[in-house]
């Protein structure tokens, strides 16, 4: 048997009044009769004060008794068995990657907060347990409401390696979890900075230290053909030694016999951070590692071979000869860049055509050397220079969202990601000044970011996932601890992953493409913030027992309540007749 509401049995009180009313005599004015006959049942009565006499009414007293005892054990919320009430213990670790930061004594923050989630179930009593990980996208580790050896087994197996975030999102939906009046605790490693707003319910605890830390604040690769390149920012936080060594790794890639190791000191600035750069050869994955120290998960990277997949362009028919033959001088001196047929390929063709980008003029010719008018801030117009430019274009304009123009006449648009260029080579110069490559790269680089896949191969922590989907197909995203599934069709935006890893994007069951997520964040790995402490809950959200309100109280010490009242009333009238 268990109480939810042990005061309650302060109401057991009450069996001493009842029992002393049961042993003493009523003090009772003296009557004067004529006759004792005429009493069916005469009893002879105290004359003078109370005084203890010899109990004759056992079972009327046992029954009020057990009235009492019932009364109290209903407003004491007793419970038995599995009818036991549940103590709700909600726990929020922070998910993020400092709190796998080693202290002085060698023991990470992770290892304390499983240790003190172990101690605060055990000091609750808790029957069940709930453990919510904090991060962008909050999760639920264990529960809602596991047993507590599921939970804490749970948190054997959690690894924290996500990125600075709000925790506030988390904390309210654990105290919906929770219940109105109970505690929640967060079990982190920093104190709340100043500003931040604990909500009452929330018992925040501390169990970081403060740490001096080498890490890596951002690493690239790009590759070009057999060679790689990889670009790494180191730097320090605190007084430790202005230099370290950066150890680089390339394992061989295809083709290569053996890898190629190299190791470089670098001196690291009081602020900002030291760039290092590598290039190899026929390398496959690159791994980096620093020096261990308090924080060695930001310390440590492998980057895959990272080259760009080839942009496929086609020809349409009808497309002029000046104007082919502008566009394949410019195509044949960009790198990853393909001329041929092909799937997803992008077609070049005269104006009218469906072709992804239509190069031509319809209409009247006209020739502009400005003013020219151009949409600040598009991307298709990055950098694109028009001064000393003779532009001819037609009287017809081109369909879409107009871009640039001079006057009245449309001479460069957009409709729906195609792009149409409203020129006539022969009459302008246009091809032969700065401006014709910055176009056309800006077209390319618009395609490739249209393309399906990743729009980067690699994504620090904390990011969104930018990929492009085909619509009518069905998409996944698998990741080194789950696989889901993706909702919408072009260019998306993901929610930042909750950890580091490689993660891949699989159409109808078949891989597309992969990105590698590092665990890079210099918020993360500055640890001069951290330590310990303990920030209580209100006195109003005191209590761990979830459940005693919501579940309500039991019933049966209430019908037990009132069948010996009941009893006690039919047994008194029966004596009282007889």
């Amino acid at each position: 048997m268990s109480l939810g509401f042990p005061w309650g049995l302060l109401a057991l009180g009450a069996l001493a009044p009842l029992v002393a009313a049961y042993f003493l005599r009523r003090k009772q004015k003296p009557v004067v009769v004529s006759a004792l006959f005429l009493w069916r049942t005469p009893r002879p009565r105290a004359e003078a004060g109370p005084r203890l006499e010899r109990f004759t009414r056992e079972a009327s007293l046992l029954l009020e008794v057990l009235a009492v005892v019932a009364a109290a054990l209903f407003l004491a919320d007793a419970r038995w068995g599995e009818r036991e009430q549940a103590r709700h213990l909600v726990l929020v670790v922070d998910g993020s990657l400092s709190l796998s930061a080693r202290g002085p004594d060698g023991v990470s923050g992770v290892e304390r907060v499983r240790a003190e989630a172990a101690r605060r179930v055990e000091e609750a009593r808790a029957t069940r347990v709930t453990v919510l990980v904090s991060g962008g996208v909050p999760r639920v580790l264990a529960g809602p409401e596991a047993e507590p050896s599921r939970a804490l087994a749970a948190l054997e197996s959690f690894r924290a390696l996500g990125a600075d975030h709000d925790v506030a999102p988390t904390l309210r939906w654990a105290e919906e979890l929770a219940g109105p009046g109970q505690r929640v605790h967060f079990l982190t490693d920093a104190p709340p900075g100043p500003g931040v707003a604990v909500p009452d319910a929330v018992r925040w605890t501390a169990l970081g230290a403060p740490r001096d830390n080498v890490g890596l604040v951002s690493a690239w690769r790009r590759d070009e053909g057999a060679t790689a390149t990889v670009t790494l920012r180191v730097a320090r936080w605190g007084t430790l030694p202005e230099e370290t060594e950066v150890r680089v790794v390339a394992r061989p890639g295809p083709g290569a016999v053996e890898g190629t190791e190299r190791r470089e000191r670098v001196r690291l600035p009081e602020e900002g951070a030291a760039t290092l750069r590598f290039t190899f050869e026929g390398a496959g994955d690159v791994e980096v590692s620093l020096p261990p120290d308090a924080l060695p998960e930001d310390g440590v990277v492998r980057l895959p071979p990272a080259a760009e997949r080839p942009l496929r362009v086609a020809w349409a028919e009808g497309l002029e000869a000046p104007v082919r033959s502008a566009l394949e001088r410019f195509f044949s001196v960009v790198p990853g860049v393909e001329v041929g047929p092909g799937e997803g390929a992008l077609v070049v063709g005269p104006r009218g055509s469906e072709a992804g980008v239509t190069v031509g003029a319809l209409g009247a010719v006209r020739t502009f050397v400005g003013p020219f008018f151009a949409e600040k801030g598009h991307p298709l117009l990055d950098d694109v220079q028009l001064g000393g430019v003779r532009w001819a274009a037609g009287a017809q304009a081109p369909p879409g969202r107009p871009l640039m123009t001079a006057g009245e006449v449309v001479l460069v648009s957009e409709e729906e990601g195609r792009v149409h260029l409203n020129v006539d080579l022969s009459r302008s110069n246009v091809q032969r000044t700065s401006a014709w490559p910055v176009l056309l790269g800006n077209v390319v680089r618009e395609a490739r970011r249209a393309r399906e896949g990743f729009t980067r191969r690699q994504f620090p922590l904390g990011e969104p996932l930018a990929v492009v989907t085909r619509a009518g197909a069905r998409y996944t995203l698998r990741g080194p601890e789950s696989e889901r599934l993706l909702i919408g069709a072009g260019a998306l935006s993901l929610p930042a992953p909750e950890s580091p890893g490689r993660y891949t994007l699989v159409r109808e069951g078949e891989p597309v493409d992969a990105v590698e997520v590092l665990p890079l964040d210099a918020r993360e790995s500055d640890l001069r913030g951290r330590g310990a402490g303990d920030r209580p809950a209100a006195e109003a959200h005191n209590n761990d027992a979830g459940r005693a309100a919501s579940e309500g109280r039991e019933r049966w010490p209430l019908w037990v309540l009132l069948a010996a009242l009941l009893a006690d009333f039919f047994l008194t009238r029966r004596v009282e007749a007889a």
